[in-house]
């Protein structure tokens, strides 16, 4: 018995990835495009600046974590460098689940201790 493969359509995939990513630009130079239009080409918490041959390295960072909120004057954007946005990221997922986290405490901690009577049983000896 021979086990036929299905392959898959290679035209429809790529064409799949491509609208993926080009729905991705058009959406990320919407607000990326005017936000370098409105703001120097500096990182927001660093200061490190940026030109031509950098650019790509400087991201648009939604301050309150909303990129669906895109105001045309920017008052929800400020630029900041690849590192600084991360960081800004991690700090904001650690303070949103970081809460989660610290409700587990509340479960009793075990109270078993495996080296309890080692005494006794080194005595014994």
């Amino acid at each position: 018995m021979t086990i036929k493969k299905i392959q898959p359509d290679k035209d429809k995939l790529n064409q799949i990835v491509t609208d993926a990513r080009r729905n991705q630009e058009v959406r990320e130079q919407s607000y990326r495009g005017q936000a370098l239009k409105l703001y120097p080409w500096i990182c927001g918490r660093c200061t490190r600046e940026f030109t031509h041959t950098n650019l790509t390295e400087l991201t648009v960072h939604h301050k309150n974590h909303n990129h669906d909120d895109n105001p045309s004057d920017g008052s929800n954007w400020e630029l900041l460098c690849l590192y600084c946005h991360d960081n800004e990221h991690s700090r904001y997922e650690e303070t949103r689940f970081g809460n989660l986290q610290s409700n587990k405490s509340s479960v009793p901690a075990s109270t078993h201790n495996p080296f309890a009577d080692l005494k006794n049983l080194l005595v014994k000896k």
